[in-house]
């Protein structure tokens, strides 16, 4: 949907208290890695990119250290939560103290649409509560000890997923104020039973809840593959680092940082593979602490960052394009120094050169291309 005007002000809550042990993770859900990084990280970083003035999780008793961990980097504030997780939305909700409107979303749905979020907060015009849903598509049967007993009218019924949206004062006061069961399913219950009206607004597929341990596996491929190129230019004064290594030559390559065309292209090809953006993504060239950083560095992030997702690095194929230095009485040393920043045997590191036949920049000595190919592997 195309936005008309700006939504209206609004702070989240992201539930990350409880302990998640159907997934089969070696932590809570929420913490495990999916897609690249924590779960709970997925959806926080999207509502803080939706514009969310302030972000609050609730997070199990203890966690603070994980947690931290897992959204590093980013402006949230941490509340314990409670023994069920009505009392943890109400801890949460009790630590705001800003926007009139409120969204409150399971830190196990990780994929948030924004177009969700934006029909959320434009229901609250009409009610104090709002929530996505989508239609039930199978039949339904009444269950009586294992007899079927009846059956429901699917055409009334409804699938209701979160963020969950409601004018914050509304939704407190109800938390406040709420006397039924120990268990109250989800908010907009609370709410209702507080008398307040609850818009129902499209849901979305992509809203899926992560609950069991294939949920994880599934999203992983065996092998990927991505390719890297870049180009640096040759300057005299300049030192020249290629491959990982430091070469005796008559100019250097120049860039913000160290400016190794070979492992920059190799840390291209390690974040293509894992879709992870590109090295300007992870170290801009605007930030002035990557001036004259080692490449080392960006190489191992990469590769870490490959880890994180799931995977090692299978093999890598770097080919260094150029008229000088000569490559080949260096070949080895290179192939030595990416294998062991890549953590990986020389057999998985191939470092081929070439001309370009004395035509173009790289013809004339004006600069050096490198460009690579890898793939990591998922055990």
């Amino acid at each position: 949907m195309s936005r008309v005007a700006p939504l209206p002000p609004f702070d989240a809550i992201v539930v990350a208290a409880g302990q998640g042990l159907r997934a089969g993770q070696p932590l809570p859900k929420q913490f495990a890695t999916w897609r690249g990084k924590p779960v709970v990280r997925h959806s926080v970083e999207t509502l803080l990119h939706a514009g969310a003035t302030a972000v609050v999780v609730a997070i199990p008793e203890g966690g603070e250290d994980i947690a931290k961990a897992a959204l590093s980097g980013l402006d949230v504030q941490f509340v314990t939560g409670g023994e069920t997780r009505q009392a943890s939305v109400k801890n949460a909700l009790e630590a705001l103290n800003g926007s009139e409107r409120v969204l409150i979303h399971d830190a196990a749905r990780p994929v948030l649409p924004a177009e969700v979020v934006d029909r959320l907060l434009l229901s609250l015009d009409a009610n104090p509560g709002a929530i996505p849903v989508l239609p039930v598509v199978d039949s339904l049967a009444v269950d009586e000890s294992g007899v079927m007993a009846g059956t429901a009218d699917r055409e009334t019924l409804r699938r209701v997923q979160t963020p969950q949206a409601f004018r914050y004062a509304d939704i407190l006061a109800a938390h406040r104020a709420w006397t039924g069961p120990k268990y109250a399913g989800d908010d907009a219950q609370v709410l209702r039973a507080a008398g307040g009206t609850i818009g129902l607004v499209e849901g979305s597929e992509a809203l899926k809840k992560l609950t069991f341990a294939e949920d994880f596996v599934t999203e992983l491929p065996l092998v990927r593959m991505g390719s890297g190129f870049d180009v640096h230019r040759l300057v005299a004064g300049e030192e020249l680092w290629l491959g990982g290594i430091h070469i005796e030559h008559e100019k250097g390559l120049a860039g913000h940082s160290d400016a190794d065309v070979a492992l920059h292209a190799i840390t291209d090809a390690i974040l293509g593979a894992v879709a992870m953006g590109d090295i300007g993504d992870h170290f801009p060239p605007s930030d002035p602490k990557w001036r004259g950083a080692s490449s080392d560095r960006f190489l191992q992030h990469a590769a870490g960052l490959a880890a994180d997702a799931g995977y090692r690095i299978g093999n890598v194929d770097l080919t260094i394009i150029c008229e000088a230095p000569k490559i080949g009485p260096h070949r080895e040393a290179m192939r030595c120094r990416i294998a062991e920043l890549l953590d990986v045997d020389n057999a998985a590191i191939s470092v081929k050169a070439t001309t370009t036949e004395r035509l173009g920049f790289t013809g004339r000595g004006e600069g050096i291309a490198a460009q690579a190919v890898a793939t990591v592997i998922r055990d």
